[in-house]
């Protein structure tokens, strides 16, 4: 039986990269993201390449209805190997000293929540079969506190405490669990156009931040996978 990827946070960048690059590995791709147009058409181009998907459209934001979705992807093909956890905000930076609990509360669930629930109703499986893999990307304000640009970071920082916290427990247990630091803007994702397109301001030089291949992190989330030797990577690879 093939294997399955479900990839939380489907986009035009990361996500059908990673499709992409499980696809080739055989894999069975459940594609999740709130836009149900941009999945279909997502799965139709994954189909012209020999790649077999289907779309999963839901809110991330909602914890609650993680079980279900979870549920929907199992009864569709049965299990679910590997997890890749990496939606993307397209909300700007907010400084701390202006954030509420309200601006805070939809992040936290995207970046926490979320993600816990999707443990909870995966981790089962993966342990019963003795392998499987949890793989999260985030942006560096999970790991570097930078003035004027809170909000998201510290939701994401929750989160990898936790996925970091987690990767020790299952290790053992055949289960993989990895996050990788993506210290770059993403060429054609959501957040790559947001920022790039000049409608908004940012207060970032964007000239001083790379652009990567999303071709390129699936690469290293794939290898991340397979070796199973670090929790954290990091892209730039740090010096």
């Amino acid at each position: 039986m093939s294997k399955v990827i479900a990839v939380f946070g489907a986009g035009t960048g990361l996500g059908v990269s990673v499709a992409r690059r499980f696809g080739r590995e055989g894999y069975r791709v459940a594609l999740i993201a709130r836009r149900e147009q941009q999945l279909n058409e997502l799965v139709e181009t994954l189909g012209t390449e020999g790649i077999e998907a289907a779309a999963f459209p839901a809110d991330l934001r909602d914890p609650a209805g993680v079980p279900a979705l979870v549920r929907a992807i199992t009864d569709r093909w049965g299990r679910i190997d590997v997890v890749e956890y990496a939606p993307i905000t397209t909300e700007l930076f907010t400084p701390a000293a202006e954030l509420t609990a309200a601006d805070f509360a939809p992040l936290v669930s995207l970046y926490l929540y979320t993600p816990v629930e999707v443990v909870r109703a995966v981790l089962p499986g993966m342990i019963e079969r003795g392998d499987g893999a949890i793989l999260v990307g985030q942006g560096p304000t999970a790991v570097h506190a930078i003035p004027f640009r809170s909000g998201v970071g510290p939701a994401m920082a929750a989160g990898r405490n936790y996925f970091g916290s987690l990767h020790g427990e299952v290790a053992d247990k055949g289960v993989y669990v990895g996050a990788l630091t993506i210290s770059a803007l993403i060429a054609g994702s959501a957040g790559h156009r947001v920022l790039t397109s000049g409608e908004v301001e940012t207060g970032m030089d964007l000239s001083k931040i790379p652009t990567v291949d999303p071709a390129d992190l699936a690469d290293l989330l794939w290898t991340m996978a397979i070796k199973r030797d670090q929790a954290e990577a990091a892209f730039p690879l740090s010096r």
